[in-house]
């Protein structure tokens, strides 16, 4: 079943749990993700970056799309980090459901008139939108973006951002950075403005960048009132992991459907165990399927 993020995430917010969004760069990725949601009953939301995109090409959304509207859960086919317009135009041309347009590097101002075109364009066609506010760190080895120093979401900004947008879901920046984080690498969600910014503002609330905080920190979010989590380094790292192991250990297998097999059982669990981390499996009982 294929929807947009706003009514995928309307369910997520009156039930506190939290759709994730796996960024499905291959189809193996995807086929393993929509296998692993159906299982567990639990909606998804497909996450393709720009980057990913182009490599992929358009047709892969065809794909996509035939897969989601197949689907026994609830899917969301969002565009993760478009940081220009022609993307967002692309990715409404190719048939995505929602849209995120990441101008939180800019003056407040300019991020407001920014998403506000966005919304524009894509609310008239039943397309959601996601606008970021604040900045998400990064550790450099990311394909997202991010800053060195995490500019975190004030709440009365966010307040403002909201109602002068129009945006349907809001991605806040709360102590998390892209990518994988180093040994060493310690980060700390700053639960409290979550909490404060969650009684202020009612669309969904998004964590980008949380692949190696505590689980004990997400699942707070979580309860917190999180309700949308990006995974994109965690997958793809058990993923290639694995792959790097098997391909060592026979330098002669060369059949895809034996080289992979290892890696999407890896994948497998990373998904499994963040869908019950985030109190979303069993809940596509709540839609209208």
């Amino acid at each position: 079943m294929l929807l947009n993020m706003k009514d995928l995430l309307a369910v997520a917010n009156e039930r506190y749990f939290a759709v994730p969004a796996f960024n499905i760069g291959t189809n193996v990725i995807l086929k393993t993700v929509l296998e692993c949601c159906e299982e567990k009953k639990a909606p998804v939301i497909l996450a393709i970056h720009p980057f990913e995109l182009q490599f992929q090409g358009d047709d892969f959304l065809a794909h996509c799309i035939a897969a989601a509207q197949k689907a026994s859960v609830p899917v969301t086919i969002h565009l993760d980090h478009g940081s220009e317009i022609g993307q967002i135009y692309r990715a409404i041309r190719d048939g995505f459901t929602s849209v995120m347009i990441d101008a939180s590097h800019a003056s407040m101002e300019d991020n407001i008139a920014i998403c506000k075109k966005v919304v524009e364009i894509a609310h008239p066609l039943g397309i959601s939108v996601e606008g970021e506010l604040g900045t998400i760190g990064t550790v450099g080895n990311d394909t997202e973006g991010g800053t060195g120093e995490i500019i975190y979401t004030k709440p009365e900004d966010a307040v403002r951002f909201v109602q002068e947008t129009g945006v349907d879901t809001l991605a806040i920046a709360i102590g998390t950075a892209h990518g994988i984080y180093p040994k060493g690498f310690k980060p700390e969600l700053k639960l409290d403005l979550l909490k404060e910014i969650k009684s202020k503002v009612h669309v969904p609330l998004v964590l980008h960048g949380g692949s190696a905080n505590p689980d004990s920190e997400i699942a707070e979010s979580v309860r917190l009132g999180i309700n949308k989590i990006n995974i994109s380094s965690d997958i793809k790292d058990a993923f290639y992991q694995q792959l790097r192991l098997d391909l060592a250990a026979d330098p002669k297998v060369r059949e895809p459907f034996e080289l992979y097999l290892g890696s999407i059982e890896a994948m497998k669990k990373v998904i499994n165990q963040k869908i019950d981390l985030f109190q979303d499996a069993d809940q596509a009982q709540y839609y209208r399927l």
